[in-house]
């Protein structure tokens, strides 16, 4: 029997920021190169719905890179669930060989029987100590689940 605690949850700091800023500057530039499309001096001819789509394009593009505002990681007692950009999946700790984080990569990893691994998007090397307090306590969660 386990006992009621909140669980982890992790999420990416930098790249979260990142993706906002992106997002937002994207909508902007849409929407200024849509306003300034019918003072074009090319002869071509926009109408409203033309600049309408422009915005259109913009937004749509902001709702792809706000895709990595998605990740996370949430840890209890008893399982690991991993959200990355797509998907989402949980694990028994029971399955979980290890939780790594290689020389070099930019995410955390959680190893899998049969050496296969799972990205842990929501832990990036750039959020710094942010990562590496992430990671120690996803270790002693590991641990305790051992025994």
């Amino acid at each position: 029997m386990s006992t009621m605690t909140e669980p982890l949850v992790v999420r990416p700091r930098k790249a979260v920021v990142v993706a906002w800023v992106v997002a937002v500057v994207l909508v902007a530039v849409f929407t200024v190169v849509a306003l300034l499309l019918k003072n074009t001096p090319t002869g071509v001819f926009f109408r409203t719905a033309d600049q309408v789509a422009m915005v259109g394009v913009g937004v749509l593009l902001a709702a792809g890179v706000l895709l990595f505002t998605r990740p996370r990681v949430r840890a209890d007692a008893e399982t690991i669930e991993v959200r990355n950009i797509y998907g989402t999946t949980r694990y028994p700790w029971s399955s979980v060989e290890a939780l790594s984080f290689p020389d070099g990569a930019s995410f955390a990893r959680l190893e899998l029987p049969d050496d296969e691994y799972v990205s842990i998007m929501a832990i990036q090397s750039t959020d710094g100590e942010r990562a590496v307090r992430a990671m120690r306590a996803l270790r002693k969660l590991y641990r305790a689940s051992r025994g």
